[in-house]
């Protein structure tokens, strides 16, 4: 079919030449006729043969030459082409074949199988070049040799030859994907911090002890990791970057959604999404000799769970997700994006390895902060100074904490407290000395009111921690196999080990090449209310910079926070182009028997206003555990709204009792006399109504009432 209509298109033009010739003499002819008199007499008559004369013998001689030159044009035409058809059959058979390991070899003389409908059916090798193609075939148009280019790369790339690769235009037509009959539900937020043990059948448990999925990194005894060595698809339709908590609920709400989805995130680490918080918390006061390989410890209620969102057998396999016929959620481990091509919808990674995609996420997070007498230190400092961060730095300040005398923190924030305060439980079962020391005068200086950071600050003495407050560190060395910290008021420091936690930088790495704008005051990726960065890229968790519509442009680093906007910008990826409006919160444990949560804008340069009362015995983590089943108090697990609080009956003290003991109580921050910012001291479950408070963003002329709302006085 393909040689004929090579042979009209030659001689369709002189086809329709001819026509016109014989319409103008029929036509010449019967004017002709039309105008004789009818008297002209016989011997004037036209003696020449009917129907033109000697241009009818023109058109005779027109119509004969074309045909014959046709006639060698096609045949030159169609034996051309089939030697060079064979020619090209030829050159493809004589390619070596290397097949997948699960696939039996077979050579390229076989019948090829069967196309898939994204793809052109390549011809067998043995078929007959004469024999025209079928009319049914895509490359009706082409000639045999364009018609045998898609056949090649496609078997090239069945060989997993890297000489030819599918461009990624064929790459992202996705195939025919059937509705799945019954599609799981996705878990509820709530569901996305539980194990999978507490919310799937038995044999979901058994799973999370199954070994690794091949696309993960195979971690040893030892913790090196191989890194994976499988082809990845060159397209993927959602692509995130990044593997902590942001990416795994983006990729839920994805799923979601769009259930037939198919998402690749793509970590650093060796490791499947976890949380990070039991990091810092929990994980420290296990009884279990082997948590640092079960990574599994039990809340402060008792339950146990595993620091993993879900077990490798809920991902697939990197390089099965392009032919997934129902989608899936794939990690690739162990690499790092380290471009991004925000024009050509692609990334590559440090291997060269490029990726294309359709939407993106950036959830990359950030990097611990050093302080830069430790950095320019030397090397024998550096390596006896933990930045404290990831799973990998859990484990080896574990191992460092068994096996040295003394560990000293810098940092007087979230962190540095809370590493103190484990470390400190721990130094009373063993011979360990666990300093911290802050430039602040008291313990989370920065976000407490200066009454209530002394109060905390003796709580954690009381932990076993020695305390080292307003401490500016001038210089450290390494010395006699200590490390000698000196101070810039002349006190002098020796430990064996540092550990600095000294805030958190956004990592915004890829904004140089992407093309991206920095927030120069806050740091992170600038986005917009619906978290987009670009119109198919969209940024979630530490390393946004948000516009807040109450409290205005800011960047949160907490759990809550990366929960929630990475659900929203999962949700806005799949077309749901939704705001963020949400106030995230933040909690804080000083071991099971002191705790707070937080909202909004906690800075102890505000004005602030402190509500207390007498604690009792359920107004501790421990006690709010129970009853909510869960260690993660996060307001976005359970979605609670505070649409009509009821304040408490019981009066308010009338004065100040318990001056120096604050067990329990809630601190308004002020900023032009409306509340920013709110801290749940040992007050629980009732974060909806701070929420709202700061929603409302109105005046109150006596907080005391306002505190009634949490119910702070009843016992």
């Amino acid at each position: 079919m393909l040689k004929c209509r090579t042979l009209w298109r030659t001689l369709a033009p002189l086809a329709r030449t001819s026509s016109t010739v014989c319409r103008q003499n029929a036509r010449r002819a019967g004017l002709n006729n039309g105008r004789l008199p009818a008297c002209v007499p016989a011997a004037h008559m036209s003696t020449a043969p009917a129907g033109g004369g000697r241009e009818n013998q023109l058109y005779v001689l027109l119509v004969g030459a074309t045909c014959v030159g046709g006639a060698i044009y096609a045949y030159r035409t169609v034996k051309g082409d089939s030697q060079r058809y064979q020619d090209r059959i030829d050159e493809i058979s004589s390619r070596p074949l290397k097949t997948f390991t699960e696939e039996p070899a077979t050579p390229t003389q076989s019948e090829p199988p069967a196309p898939s409908p994204a793809e052109p059916s390549p011809p067998a090798p043995d078929a007959d070049p004469a024999d025209p193609p079928s009319a049914e075939e895509p490359a009706v148009e082409a000639s045999p040799q364009e018609a045998a280019e898609p056949a090649a790369a496609l078997i090239v790339e069945e060989a997993d030859e890297p000489v030819i690769e599918a461009s990624p235009e064929e790459a992202a037509e996705p195939p025919v994907v059937e509705p799945e009959p019954s599609p799981p539900s996705e878990p509820t937020p709530a569901e996305l911090t539980e194990p999978v043990a507490e919310s799937e059948p038995p044999a979901a448990e058994s799973a999370a002890a199954e070994p690794a999925e091949p696309q993960l990194e195979a971690v040893t005894e030892s913790g090196d990791a191989s890194p994976a060595s499988h082809k990845v698809s060159s397209h993927t339709p959602y692509l995130l970057i990044g593997g902590g908590t942001a990416s795994f609920a983006a990729a839920r709400s994805i799923r979601a959604r769009d259930p037939g989805a198919r998402v690749l995130i793509v970590t650093d680490e060796l490791v499947p999404p976890y949380m990070r918080p039991p990091l810092s918390k929990e994980l420290w006061f296990s009884d279990d000799p082997s948590v640092t390989e079960t990574l599994r410890f039990k809340q402060w209620n008792g339950k146990e769970r595993s620091i993993y969102f879900q077990p490798p057998s809920f991902y697939i396999n990197a390089e099965e997700l392009g032919s997934a016929e129902n989608g899936g959620v794939a990690v690739l481990t162990g690499k790092k994006v380290v471009h991004m091509d925000v024009r050509g919808n692609k990334i590559k990674l440090d291997d060269d390895t490029e990726i294309s995609y359709d939407k993106c996420l950036i959830a990359t997070g950030g990097v611990p902060r050093n302080l830069q007498v430790i950095e320019r230190a030397g090397e024998e400092v550096m390596k006896r100074t933990t930045l404290f961060r990831k799973v990998e730095d859990f484990k080896s300040l574990d191992k460092v904490s068994r096996n040295v005398k003394s560990i000293t923190i810098i940092g007087g924030g979230f962190l540095g407290s809370e590493l103190a305060c484990a470390l400190g439980r721990r130094s009373t079962e063993s011979d360990l000395e666990v300093i911290q020391m802050y430039p602040e005068k008291g313990n989370m200086g920065k976000v407490l009111p200066e009454y209530l950071s002394n109060w905390t600050t003796e709580k954690v003495k009381k932990e076993g921690v020695k305390i080292i407050s307003e401490a500016l560190v001038k210089s450290v060395v390494s010395k006699d196999d200590k490390l000698e910290i000196q101070l810039k008021d002349g006190r002098l420091v020796k430990t064996d080990h540092i550990v600095a936690a000294v805030g958190l930088e956004p990592n915004v790495d890829l904004a140089k090449s992407a093309g991206l704008e920095v927030d120069s005051d806050f740091g992170g990726f600038r986005v917009n209310a619906e978290l987009q960065a670009r119109s198919n890229i969209w940024v979630a968790g530490d390393a946004a910079c948000f516009y807040d519509i109450r409290l205005g442009r800011r960047r949160v680093e907490h759990h809550d926070h990366a929960v929630v906007s990475g659900r929203l910008a999962g949700e806005n990826m799949t077309g749901a182009n939704k705001p963020y409006w949400h106030q995230s919160m933040f909690w804080s444990d000083l071991g099971p028997d002191v705790g707070y949560e937080a909202i909004g804008i906690v800075d102890s340069s505000l004005p602030t206003v402190g509500v207390f009362a007498k604690a009792t015995a359920k107004d501790t983590p421990k006690a709010a555990t129970e009853e909510s089943g869960t260690g993660i108090r996060s307001e976005s697990e359970t979605e609670h709204t505070a649409s009509s609080p009821v304040a408490s009956s019981a009066p308010s003290p009338t004065g100040v009792q318990h001056k120096d003991e604050y067990g329990k109580g809630v601190i308004f921050y002020l900023r032009d006399k409306v509340v920013v910012g709110i801290i749940l001291w040992n007050v629980f479950n009732r974060m909806p109504i701070a929420r709202k408070i700061i929603k409302d963003g109105e005046e109150h002329a006596d907080l005391n009432e306002v505190a009634k709302l949490f119910n702070i006085h009843d016992d």
